[in-house]
């Protein structure tokens, strides 16, 4: 195919989200919209990529630094139209196809973006390729009429379209192709005669028809074309997103067992025969290798969960957390920058912060690791096979050596050797007859008052 050059639109105020941050950098899946819209773009293999900003600039310089691409700037809003033309520098001497897409539209698929460049080289060589898609409820969009085949006779916005026009469910979402030697052109030849005043970049159309070139219509899937502009479309497309994933997941043989109460992030990784339980949240950065289990109410977050490993319920994996193999978190357990080797177990109600823990060592009830002083974090290391009692608290720096164990309730300050037995209790005392007497004691006042 011929080269590709990729304009995304990203200058929108969003007014509607009544938000501090922008549009397009609000979160889908845990990864901001944007984002989601240049991993597509970056398996495309595009020469040129160029992000029109404009109100919000700061926050997306910072966003996209990093990103092989050039910003442009929309100093003023006067359309769709002119906010293409911002670009013009940036694409300047280059020769291909432009494909123009929106930052707040971040579900296009890649197949479908390689059909409108095909779409546009094909024998007929069509002037614009408009993405269009048939929303079950086709609302206020902008209707695309078709005349012969996938030829467009006509576009028309929903507030000057007819009864049959509005009756017509094919709406244009905005996304085309066009040859870049074309698209400037015709852009300015695009008037702002309208009530906004504003130049529309549908209307290039229009122009290529004054020339004699036709434009054609590619149809998607209505959720490739769905753009967010307020937290409550933001919310539905996430429900359509996580249903889409959930298949995925079905298909690629783990288990959900209430499928409609496991949220995944974009990046979530599982293996065959992994089994779901109700109420799973899954942040970004979790991977989860063969044949683990994740119970009920977990919430995963930069993780990574080995083989046949059983996490939960009501766990939480805080990012650096590892399991190994066949290893067990078990309920109200929280891990953070830790490891855990093959075959080791925590069970219940435990801190495990800045640690590692070695193969098969089982930590007891209600142990912590102390890992900060309220300056700086440290860690707790746990050799292979060791025990450590419940109630215990293990005061980083500190290690316990290879088969030791450390007695309930102690508070570990120093390094236990491996093979050794490490505790930190008072002394047992017991008064003969104690209890007795002070509930005679103390039933005497109440029965006083």
């Amino acid at each position: 195919m011929n080269p590709l050059a990729v304009v995304i639109l990203a200058a929108g105020q969003g007014t509607r989200m009544r938000s501090d941050l922008h549009k397009v950098l609000h979160p889908l899946a845990g990864r901001p919209m944007l984002q989601h819209l240049l991993g597509t773009v970056d398996g495309l293999g595009a020469e040129r990529v160029v992000v029109v900003v404009g109100t919000g600039r700061e926050q997306l310089e910072a966003a996209l630094a990093g990103h092989e691409l050039t910003l442009a700037v929309q100093a003023e809003q006067k359309g769709t139209g002119h906010a293409v033309q911002q670009a013009r520098a940036a694409l300047d001497g280059f020769d291909g196809t432009v494909l123009i897409l929106y930052g707040d539209t971040p579900c296009i698929a890649a197949d479908t973006l390689t059909a409108m460049r095909q779409r546009l080289e094909a024998a007929d060589q069509p002037g614009v390729v408009v993405l269009a898609s048939s929303p079950e409820d086709p609302a206020a969009y902008g209707r695309v009429i078709l005349g012969e085949g996938d030829r467009i006779a006509r576009m028309v916005e929903y507030k000057d379209a007819s009864p049959d026009e509005r009756a017509v469910r094919l709406c244009n979402s905005g996304m085309m192709a066009v040859r870049s030697a074309d698209l400037f052109r015709w852009l300015g030849q695009v008037g702002n005669d309208n009530a906004a005043g504003e130049y529309y970049l549908p209307d290039v159309v229009m122009v290529a028809a004054a020339e004699g070139r036709h434009s054609v219509a590619v149809e998607c899937a209505p959720w490739q074309t769905a753009g967010i502009n307020s937290r409550a479309e933001l919310a539905l497309v996430e429900r359509e997103w996580q249903g889409r994933r959930r298949a995925e997941a079905l298909a690629g043989g783990a288990t959900l067992i209430d499928p409609e109460t496991v949220w995944f992030s974009a990046d979530t990784e599982l293996g065959r025969d992994v089994l779901i339980e109700p109420n799973v949240f899954f942040g970004p950065g979790v991977r989860i290798a063969d044949g683990a289990i994740v119970r009920g109410f977990s919430h995963l977050q930069g993780c990574s969960i080995g083989s046949g490993a059983e996490v939960g319920p009501f766990a939480r994996l805080r990012p650096g957390a590892e399991l190994g193999d066949r290893s067990k978190v078990g309920n109200f357990v929280e891990m953070k920058k830790a490891r855990l080797g093959a075959g080791a177990k925590v069970n219940h109600l435990s801190y495990i912060g800045d640690a590692d823990v070695g193969a098969k060592a089982n930590i007891g009830a209600g142990t912590i690791t102390c890992n900060y002083d309220g300056f700086f974090k440290y860690r707790t290391v746990i050799g292979d096979g060791a025990f450590i009692g419940s109630n215990s608290s293990l005061v980083a720096p500190v290690s316990v050596g290879k088969g030791a164990i450390v007695g309930a309730g102690s508070v570990v300050t120093r390094d236990v050797e491996g093979d050794a037995l490490g505790v930190t209790r008072a002394d047992q005392k017991q008064l003969s007859g104690w209890a007795a007497r002070f509930r005679e004691r103390q039933s005497a006042k109440k029965s006083g008052q």
